[in-house]
């Protein structure tokens, strides 16, 4: 869509079950990049929605979100540069303990 804009979202949780709830919550509005980080295609009513979903799910003073606007998302093209290990897409995947 032309109104939407590219998003880097990266979080810093303090609390386990918080991390958890904030990641269950980031797959409804991006992509996966890296353990706490995510790219997101967000029109302005949804880069709403996740503000004030975050701001529901992290504790003030102990937790940190940053959300980067890297521009309109129609005319971005998100580069990525690995240093150290090979960069490749996380997957989800059950672990059985």
């Amino acid at each position: 869509m032309a109104d939407e804009r590219l998003f880097i979202v990266t979080y810093d949780i303090s609390d386990q079950k918080r991390w958890r709830r904030v990641f269950k919550a980031m797959h409804g509005y991006g992509e996966w990049i890296q353990l706490s980080v995510f790219q997101c295609r967000l029109s302005q009513r949804r880069r709403a929605e996740l503000e004030t979903r975050l701001r529901e799910l992290v504790k003030n003073g102990e937790d940190h979100v940053l959300l980067i606007d890297v521009g309109p998302a129609d005319k971005v093209e998100l580069a990525m540069e690995s240093i150290g290990k090979t960069f490749s897409k996380m997957e989800r995947r059950a672990t059985v303990i």
